[in-house]
């Protein structure tokens, strides 16, 4: 079928060979970066932010993804980092004066600039198209471009003033190789503040036990006060030296007294005087005398 009439076919339109691997336009997907979200694949838009890898995105589509993880994304993958809100950095940015918008060019009847981009950097004006390196600082949130950084070099933010360090500064949108090396870092802080937390946690265990043993012995110096004044002794009879927790058991004296709850008669106390004595019906004073005692006579009446 077909090839009639003269029609000559050629090679390629006969044998089918392997499929041309399509090359991506490395300038396009780079000013993708800076235009779209990584997550959404939405126009960035503010409130912008940044996570430690140096991504780009919509905070709205950031508070989508932390409040549901279990929905299916197509670029899940590159958030995967992300545990909560405070894993990312809200931007502040500085915009590009000569940025008119998106509908500028509706009619098509003027020239459309491409490069051009939203925000620039406040110290040089680079715009922020791809073409530049940009780093933003982790303490503020202030971005600037890297040669910025490099010709005018402090300790302080050249926008609002805020102290910096050298690790606080994060690539946005870098190479493969600055991406694996931030990924370094941030699992090195993580590990750090995971270890200084463990530490904390068993500092603040120690502490605790401490003031349990405190109580303890606390407790253990008022019951012993307790019996020595049921004991009708005196706080200098006790054994000499401060009481401690370990020592609690061999601080305590058994009371002479009865103590509450016991059977003994309290006739048994030698300690207490007479007068105390009388107080209970088991003394001798309350026992009567046989002519108190009165004599029971069982009268039988036979008359009946």
């Amino acid at each position: 079928m077909g090839c009639d009439g003269g029609t000559i076919p050629k090679r390629h339109e006969l044998v089918k060979g392997p499929k041309k691997v399509e090359k991506v336009d490395k300038t396009a997907e780079l000013a993708a970066k800076w235009r779209y979200c990584a997550l959404s694949q939405e126009k960035l838009k503010r409130p912008i932010v940044a996570c430690e890898l140096g991504r780009l995105y919509n905070k709205d589509a950031i508070i989508e993804y932390l409040l549901d993880k279990s929905a299916e994304r197509p670029n899940s993958e590159v958030v995967a980092h992300i545990r909560s809100i405070k894993d990312v950095k809200e931007l502040n940015l500085t915009d590009n004066p000569a940025w008119k918008g998106e509908r500028r060019n509706i009619k098509g009847d003027c020239y459309e600039d491409m490069h051009c981009s939203m925000f620039i950097c406040p110290v040089v004006g680079l715009e922020m198209n791809g073409k530049h390196k940009f780093l933003y600082l982790q303490t503020c949130g202030c971005v600037f471009s890297e040669r910025a950084l490099k010709e005018v070099k402090t300790e302080i933010c050249h926008k609002c003033g805020d102290p910096f360090q050298e690790d606080d500064l994060v690539m946005l949108n870098g190479t493969k190789e600055e991406v694996e090396k931030l990924q370094r870092a941030m699992e090195e802080r993580r590990s750090k503040a995971k270890t200084a937390k463990k530490s904390k946690k068993s500092k603040d265990t120690k502490v605790s036990k401490a003031q349990d043993s405190t109580v303890t012995a606390g407790s253990c110096d008022a019951s012993e006060t307790k019996l020595t004044s049921l004991n009708g002794e005196s706080s200098s009879d006790s054994a000499p030296g401060p009481s401690t927790s370990g020592e609690c058991s061999k601080t305590l004296k058994a009371p002479l007294g009865p103590v509450i709850g016991s059977k003994r008669s309290i006739q048994d106390m030698k300690d207490k005087s007479e007068t105390f004595k009388s107080l209970f019906t088991s003394h001798s004073s309350a026992k009567r005398t046989k002519d108190q005692i009165s004599n029971w006579v069982t009268h039988t009446p036979y008359h009946f």
